[in-house]
């Protein structure tokens, strides 16, 4: 399920961390990835992994908020930066909003986990042979980043913000011959408005073909309704130590929906895990009345086998036995006898 449609370029971002990168000679090792949901125009900010929330707030108003400005909602993981009580509380303060992803489930925020994969195939090819320079090679994998259109929007990042792409080493050889900017300024805004309409349009049209090329039919569920939880081995460690421990566990008790895409569980103290699971990840629960009907299989015709209903006696078996052939009595016998004990032991 796609998240909600954007409206304006940087009113709605997401953002994610790249860790365990080789240290730098200038100490990095990690990249701060912040995306904006309607553009798809990227910033990858070297930072370290020790960062706590007000050094990574710190960084946010440097680098992104002095170009963009403060937007009004922000996607992110679980992470401890962004649960800290100083993040929530400098957002609030600000009137942003802050979307949290389910605990374990990088899907929800599959945009930022693209950026970063493409973000990684730019870097090895970039980096030298000691891969320490990576962080000064930043900046030229972003600018292309940014320039190169996007499946979601058919434009580039830089054209969807800016109204015009940027040049690049290749434009300057021959000048271009055609105009990139508007004199008038009345005929710049309508541009720009139309381009951004024909961008909000583009992504809810890439959405619905995700949803329609989507498989699985959503699965509903209703406040009090029981259901099986899937224990992820990243999520429950200590309950998927081998392989043969079961997969699930249950029934629990929903307590309140989030959305059609995620819900709120009650789970024993113990667990020490979020209660907020993805709909992927829970199953409904069958009472003993939904169990007998999936495991009730009707008898089928065919073959030697005879249906000898619970009231037959023995001598009616016994004489079922004598009226086969002597090269099949034996083997009717065993049969009648097999009958006979199923009876005793109902």
């Amino acid at each position: 399920m796609p998240l909600p449609c954007p409206t304006a370029p940087w009113m709605d971002v997401s953002m994610d961390f790249i860790v365990a990168l080789p240290r730098t000679q200038r100490g990095k090792d990690s990249i701060m990835v912040v995306v904006d949901r309607f553009s798809k125009m990227a910033h990858f900010v070297p930072c370290h992994k020790t960062d706590d929330a007000s050094m990574v707030a710190d960084l946010y108003f440097r680098e992104i908020v002095r170009l963009h400005g403060v937007p009004k909602t922000i996607v992110s993981d679980r992470d401890s930066k962004f649960l800290s009580y100083f993040w929530n509380t400098l957002w609030r303060k600000l009137g942003t909003k802050l979307l949290f992803s389910t605990s374990h489930h990088p899907q929800t925020d599959g945009q930022t986990e693209v950026t970063n994969r493409t973000l990684g195939t730019l870097l090895r090819g970039l980096v030298s042979k000691t891969q320490k320079d990576w962080d000064l090679k930043l900046a030229h994998a972003e600018f292309a980043y940014n320039r190169s259109p996007t499946h979601a929007t058919n434009h580039s990042p830089f054209e969807v913000v800016y109204g015009v792409n940027p040049l690049m080493s290749l434009d300057l050889i021959c000048m271009p011959k055609e105009e990139l900017v508007h004199k008038d300024a009345e005929a710049k805004l309508k541009s720009m408005l139309k381009l951004h309409e024909q961008v909000k349009e583009r992504i809810k049209v890439v959405n619905e073909c995700y949803k329609a090329r989507s498989k699985s039919k959503p699965r509903l569920f209703q406040e009090g309704d029981l259901v099986w939880v899937h224990l992820r081995k990243e999520r429950f460690p200590s309950k998927r130590k081998n392989k043969l421990m079961p997969r699930a566990d249950g029934p629990f008790k929903i307590v309140s929906k989030v959305n059609d895409n995620a819900y709120k569980v009650k789970l024993p103290g113990d667990y020490g895990v979020h209660s907020t699971f993805n709909v992927g990840d829970l199953s409904p629960y069958l009472d003993d009345e939904g169990i007998l009907e999936l495991r009730a299989i009707p008898f089928q015709g065919g073959g030697d086998d005879t249906i000898i209903d619970q009231t037959t006696s023995e001598e009616e078996i016994k004489l079922n036995t004598s009226s086969i052939q002597p090269q099949n009595a034996e083997y009717a016998q065993g049969k009648a006898n097999g009958i006979c004990l199923i009876k005793w032991l109902i």
